[in-house]
């Protein structure tokens, strides 16, 4: 899947522009703070409905402005061109078009145009807690598959239903096991589903880890993770039903004294190793900078063997703390996917052996508030 057309209105620092880029390479330089990690955003939020910078929409609308909008032409093998609209104002919140036909849901929008993000907050999916490594797998799995997105919201629908229930004093504890019965069915189905769905995509994601993390590293350590559920076995729905069924008994009085539900495939991990050592807890930040980077490049070859369309690939930044060594393999190693590419960079001197031999490409030069193309 490619971008070839991007327009922005007061989107960040960018009050009014119109892009045009490269199937191939796009690079964009120049000193930071100018705006250049903004346009990739802009393209995230055609891909994902959201910011992968911010966490709010308001923060993305210039200063002094009531809104943003973004508009982009896509074009694929599979599919054929469309068009994409991102219109937020603080008035009306946020509405997607397609072909500028209104989508009924924003999640509508998720796996259209298949997405993969490398930046320096990677670094926090090793480093942090639980729910970085979950957003990361339900965002890599939601683009794949609609059925495993549609549970995820009834899930987190359900939980929120559950915890409402839990924290209410109006009911006593007959009252409470009547009223959350349902609620309870729903919740071990959805979640089991999730958990089976996870565990399956991890399958066969641990190759690609391996293989990744092997050619950027060129150490011979072993990458591996154990996927922390509520079950380890995960093969069968209906083993994990009554296995989940049986946790929300014992945990009754627990989640009666915490208001909450405690239990689900909301608390899973993601435990990452080197070899034996733990890497959250053991690993030097050069070890969780790559490790970091081997798995976005595993969540890039995993879509392009399991998707008609390659994602467009987002990388923001992530060139400053590498060695030369590293970042001539990274670099050779995105160009081998063929994947639309877009490329942030303060110094292009770690580039320039690619666009000035390459044909496929853009480069675009940030400076003074400007935007030009390089010749």
């Amino acid at each position: 899947m490619n971008i070839r057309h991007l327009k922005l209105r007061f989107f960040r620092n960018h009050a009014g522009r119109d892009l045009r880029f490269s199937p191939g390479l796009n690079l964009l330089t120049g000193p930071n703070g100018t705006g250049k990690t903004n346009i990739l955003d802009a393209i995230h939020y055609l891909c994902m409905s959201r910011s992968f910078v911010s966490g709010s929409d308001q923060y993305v609308v210039m200063q002094g402005e009531s809104g943003f909008r973004v508009d982009g032409e896509f074009e694929g093998s599979i599919r054929s061109s469309f068009r994409v609209t991102c219109n937020y104002s603080r008035g009306e919140g946020k509405k997607i078009f397609v072909n500028d036909s209104p989508l009924d849901r924003l999640a509508d929008l998720i796996g259209m145009v298949p997405v993969v993000v490398l930046s320096p907050d990677d670094k926090r999916l090793t480093s942090e807690g639980p729910a970085e490594r979950r957003s990361f797998l339900d965002a890599m799995i939601s683009q794949i598959s609609k059925s495993y997105l549609s549970d995820l919201i009834d899930y987190r629908r359900i939980v929120k239903q559950r915890n409402r229930l839990l924290s209410d004093p109006r009911y006593r504890s007959a009252e409470l096991n009547a009223f959350l019965e349902p609620w309870n069915r729903q919740l071990v189905q959805t979640g089991s589903r999730i958990i089976l769905k996870r565990a399956s995509v991890l399958n066969q994601f641990a190759h690609y880890l391996q293989e990744t993390y092997d050619l950027i590293s060129g150490i011979g350590h072993r990458p591996h993770f154990f996927y922390k559920t509520i079950s380890t076995e995960t093969g069968n729905l209906d083993d994990l039903e009554q296995h989940f069924s049986s946790i929300l008994a014992d945990e009754y009085e627990r989640e009666r004294d915490r208001e909450q539900t405690v239990a689900g495939p909301h608390r899973d991990d993601l435990i990452f190793y080197l070899d034996d050592q733990e890497l959250r807890k053991f690993g030097s930040q050069g070890q969780h900078r790559l490790f970091a980077l081997a798995l976005k490049l595993a969540q890039l070859r995993f879509y392009s063997e399991h998707l008609d369309d390659l994602p467009v690939l987002l990388l923001d930044d992530v060139f400053g703390d590498l060695d030369p060594h590293k970042t001539n393999i990274l670099v050779r190693t995105l160009m081998d996917q063929n994947a639309q590419t877009f490329i942030t960079a303060a110094n292009p001197e770690p580039f320039r052996d690619l666009v000035e031999h390459g044909d496929d490409y853009m480069w675009y030069i940030m400076e003074n508030g400007e935007l030009k193309l390089h010749n």
